[in-house]
């Protein structure tokens, strides 16, 4: 099945979705050292979100956020992409300046009401295109 996502930052991208469930604020709420979702009590506390196609239905600042998606991209820890739900200018500026420090960085796209859930695997196309069930 395939869906058409807004490009906020293009790029392609594959791998495994992680939905979150709920929101969270990267700064305090992601570790920059490990990526891990730390913020107590979150559904998906524990989880890695290096590597996956990060799902964020409901994203929140804090304006820090952009450097802590900036910090996992330099240690090379940052998810493949991110499927927003709402427009949200804080982390793709993080993935912003990552590009033009030249570092590899990822999609960013935006699409209402993300069907996405974790597990799903997900190709992303440079048009915005999304196909689940690769």
């Amino acid at each position: 099945m395939n869906w058409q996502a807004e490009v906020l930052l293009g790029g392609a991208a594959c791998g495994t979705a992680l939905r979150l469930d709920e929101p969270v604020s990267f700064w305090g709420g992601i570790s920059p050292t490990t990526s891990e979702v730390v913020l107590a009590g979150h559904p998906q506390h524990g989880e890695r979100i290096a590597g996956s196609i990060l799902v964020l239905p409901r994203p929140i600042g804090s304006s820090s956020s952009a450097s802590i998606i900036l910090e996992l991209l330099y240690r090379e820890l940052g998810p493949r992409a991110m499927i927003l739900g709402t427009p949200d200018a804080i982390l793709p500026i993080g993935v912003l300046v990552a590009r033009q420090m030249g570092w590899n960085t990822i999609p960013v796209l935006v699409m209402d009401a993300p069907p996405f859930r974790s597990g799903d695997e997900l190709r992303i196309l440079d048009d915005g295109t999304i196909e689940c069930g690769i």
